[in-house]
């Protein structure tokens, strides 16, 4: 048997391809080794192995935010070969994850629009480019967390429209003091700036709300997108909870820019079990 793991900032997805063609799903914690310690990891593969698949697992595809450096690569591999002794663990960036799923066996630019945002270009079997997404401090453009932090400090100095500051007021009761803690002081402040993004979405009829997310997905295909040579030549795909949930903003900022998109998934993992199913 085949388990495949898709982990981001919030959750992470498992599929477990058994041999007579069967798939089972499996949903625990999100798990990233810059921000959180193994023993986070450790307890969510605990609670898959409550399951009581260990025995039967031969390989093991692990895809992870936080895993381009091979440090980060062995933490993992090792909380792994502590529950499955007798796999194969083979332990990559979410960025491939994204890309296998996204364009399969074919060229492709894949793009990741979450919490944190990322892009490559993919000849069909290896990432051959990547524009450095940066983290939600110093890039980002256009994932949740930049969304949010956008939104927020506009929000603080209040460049808001007053109805929108009223709701977000009414709904979060958050003061300075508060956001300030949590984004300098706190753990995961990337997971908690993009939590906003849903709010804004809620408030889309809002020209203010729109244009924030317009200029976002702009400034992610500017700084991203059409740095590849290879634009004008093969489909863009995104993944991703923002990249899904505005997808029709993303699609009218791609038009127009001239650029076309194909595939918009909110999640990678059901493209990553075809992809492990053809081998």
């Amino acid at each position: 048997m085949i388990l495949i793991a898709d982990s981001g900032a919030s959750k992470t997805a498992w599929r477990l391809l058994k041999e007579d063609g069967s798939v089972e799903q499996f949903l625990t914690k999100g798990y990233n080794p810059y921000y959180q310690p193994a023993k986070e990891l450790d307890e969510g593969v605990a609670e898959l192995m409550q399951a009581e698949i260990g025995e039967d697992v031969s390989k093991i595809f692990y895809y992870g935010a936080g895993c381009s450096s091979e440090g980060n690569k062995d933490v993992i591999q090792n909380v792994l070969n502590k529950y499955f002794e007798k796999a194969k663990v083979e332990v990559e960036h979410d960025l491939l994850a994204a890309a296998r799923a996204l364009c399969g066996h074919e060229p492709g630019i894949a793009c990741i629009l979450g919490t944190g945002a990322n892009s490559c270009y993919f000849d069909g079997a290896h990432i051959q480019e990547n524009v450095a997404s940066l983290g939600y401090v110093l890039g980002d453009e256009g994932s949740g967390a930049y969304l949010g932090k956008t939104f927020v400090g506009d929000y603080l100095r209040n460049d808001v429209p007053a109805i929108i500051g009223e709701r977000f007021a009414k709904r979060f009761g958050l003061d300075r003091e508060t956001v300030l803690e949590n984004v300098y002081h706190r753990e995961q402040p990337g997971r908690f700036l993009a939590s906003f993004a849903k709010f804004i979405f809620q408030n889309l009829q809002d020209p203010y709300c729109y244009q924030l997310v317009y200029r976002a997905f702009s400034l992610f295909f500017e700084k991203n997108v059409v740095k590849y040579p290879q634009v004008e030549k093969v489909p863009v795909h995104f993944t991703g909870s923002v990249a899904f949930y505005f997808g029709n903003i993303l699609r009218q900022v791609a038009s127009d820019k001239g650029v076309h998109v194909k595939n918009i998934v909110e999640g990678p993992i059901a493209g990553l079990t075809l992809f492990h199913q053809k081998g």
